[in-house]
């Protein structure tokens, strides 16, 4: 078994092994992930946050031995709670990571990835969930991006997946699978900050999440990170005057 990490600010994960593949979801600096099955140009592998499986470019790859992989999966490390944070490697090449990036072994703006040191400068997470309104509005307007989870371009539950993680908390990928945690929140008017909304198609098949940020007010990625208005039916656009998505259940994580 091999294992890997990402030590580019971003990379693409997709849904196959080629160039024209949907990009199902992005790997952030820091995070590390198993190898599942190998070819000559992509690889395919299952996240280790997450449990995600989706395929990246060789040319993107760094492997990690199955100490180091154990190490980082085990343990819950800071966070670049700054839009953009920088880093500089000890031989003094700088570059940029978005927020949410993971910072290995952090002390002291110095963290670790394979002996080599990093000076990190910026902000670190709070770990805090009375924080998840304020993280989750440094996304405000940012643009919607299938795939995404950066300020760059982001989807609706990997929205709520990164403003939980920046809170402490880890949180499945896929709004469905985020549906299937915590604990129900019977009406809206009970709603407390941080507690997550969920919204079904026709189908009945649950395909949008947003954050209450309090009790009738929703943050949400659509078309990019707005604050609508939420009440039993779902949430109300303003701007367009009619409701563009039916709440299915309410949840409370913590």
């Amino acid at each position: 078994m091999s294992y890997g990490i990402s030590t580019l600010s971003i990379i693409p994960c997709r849904a196959e092994g080629n160039d024209r593949s949907e990009m199902v979801t992005q790997l952030l600096f820091g995070e590390v992930y198993e190898v599942l099955e190998e070819t000559e140009k992509w690889i395919n592998i299952k996240i280790a946050a997450d449990g995600y499986e989706c395929w990246i470019c060789r040319k993107q790859f760094t492997e990690i031995s199955g100490k180091e992989f154990e190490a980082y999966k085990l343990n819950q490390f800071p966070l670049c709670a700054d839009l953009i944070g920088g880093i500089t490697n000890s031989k003094g090449e700088s570059s940029t990571i978005t927020i949410g990036a993971t910072l290995p072994f952090y002390r002291k703006d110095i963290f670790v990835i394979q002996d080599e040191k990093y000076t990190f400068q910026g902000i670190v997470d709070s770990k805090n969930k009375s924080d998840v309104v304020k993280y989750s509005l440094l996304y405000l307007n940012a643009p919607y991006l299938w795939g995404g989870r950066t300020l760059f371009g982001i989807d609706c539950s990997g929205f709520s997946q990164i403003v939980y993680s920046l809170c402490g908390y880890r949180i499945p990928r896929d709004a469905y699978q985020q549906a299937e945690e915590g604990i129900n929140v019977e009406f809206v008017e009970l709603t407390e900050s941080g507690d997550l909304a969920f919204f079904d198609n026709e189908e009945g098949t649950i395909t949008h999440v947003g954050i209450v940020t309090e009790p009738g007010k929703i943050i949400h990625a659509s078309g990019k990170v707005r604050i609508d208005s939420l009440d039993q039916q779902g949430i109300f656009n303003k701007e367009l005057g009619k409701y563009t998505h039916k709440l299915r259940v309410i949840k409370r994580i913590f």
